[in-house]
């Protein structure tokens, strides 16, 4: 039995359990199996604020988890199966452990990019391949960017890479976009954008110091062809974390878990959500980190008064 378990261990997550640990609620931190999140497959985190040299994005999630611990939070490196929500205190199946419950839970399982499956793409992830245009754009400064997608977050995304970029690429698979109009109109307008429609994805093409080159098979010739390039930027969409809940937990179309506006509160009393996994659309670690101190903040007061075990009598 636990007061609290957090799921997920990344800027969100790790926020809520130094909270929870500081408040000596002695949370359990169940990481999955990308421990420390996104920013783990990140090289250099340039807009966290407090570190004006930037700093690594797998070190900076190991300097949250060590503070997490430096207060007594509790971790273990697994996955959780399944979940019974149904009445507290609540049950969770973790692999390789069992069952294990718990009076509250936070959800900060984030939401994973979609990726194209395609050769070399997730190796170079965080080595010229990226999902993240306010991310990773800057560091693609007076560089040809490819952005590969035709829906309205690859459009956004190819608008706002033209502040950096001196040309910016979209690539997609199909001749029409999937985009509203106006985001169309918009990208259509912008002089730095260009378009290969109608061309496959096939591999990344990568040199001694990062990517070269996007390989693409046209789909009127079936001819193949390599795009020079500095960077790829994947923009098909994210999918939330979320099918390990089996609908016990109110979610929008996407997946993405609905709160009660300006908390973290979900539709089950006692179980909170933050992070990229209840947030589709800033998606940043400084917005991550902040949704966490509210879970864990909302958590305290909710334990504050609803307690099902006499903790007491704990050893």
């Amino acid at each position: 039995m636990y007061k609290a378990i957090v799921i997920g261990t990344g800027p969100a997550g790790l926020t809520a359990a130094i909270y929870l640990a500081r408040a000596n609620l002695n949370p359990l931190v169940i990481e999955g199996p990308e421990p420390g999140g996104q920013l783990t497959t990140t090289t250099e985190v340039e807009n966290f604020p407090g570190f004006p040299e930037g700093i690594m994005g797998p070190e900076l999630m190991d300097n949250m988890r060590k503070q997490a611990e430096r207060f007594g939070a509790e971790f273990k490196t697994s996955w959780v199966t399944k979940v019974d929500l149904s009445k507290r205190p609540f049950k969770l199946t973790v692999e390789g452990v069992g069952e294990i419950e718990t009076e509250s839970l936070i959800i900060s399982t984030g939401a994973s990019a979609k990726l194209l499956g395609i050769e070399n793409e997730r190796e170079s992830i965080g080595r010229g391949v990226s999902t993240c245009a306010t991310c990773d754009g800057f560091f693609f400064r007076g560089k040809k960017i490819i952005v590969i997608g035709g829906g309205d977050s690859a459009m956004e995304e190819a608008n706002f890479l033209t502040r950096f970029a001196t040309e910016v690429r979209v690539v997609n698979r199909r001749s029409e976009l999937r985009a509203s109009k106006i985001m169309q109109d918009r990208a259509r307008e912008n002089a730095k954008v260009t378009w290969s429609l109608n061309r496959t994805p096939l591999a990344v093409i990568s040199g001694d110091k990062g990517v070269i080159g996007l390989k693409v098979k046209n789909n009127e010739t079936g001819e193949e062809e390599v795009i020079e390039t500095d960077g790829i930027f994947v923009a098909i969409g994210h999918k939330p974390n979320t099918d390990f809940l089996g609908g016990q937990i109110t979610t929008d179309d996407h997946g993405y878990i609905l709160v009660k506006p300006g908390t973290s509160m979900t539709n089950i009393e006692g179980v909170f959500a933050c992070g990229d996994v209840q947030d589709s659309k800033y998606r940043q670690a400084i917005t991550a980190a902040g949704s966490g101190c509210m879970a864990a903040l909302d958590c305290e007061k909710f334990l504050d008064g609803h307690a099902v075990h006499d903790w007491s009598q704990s050893v």
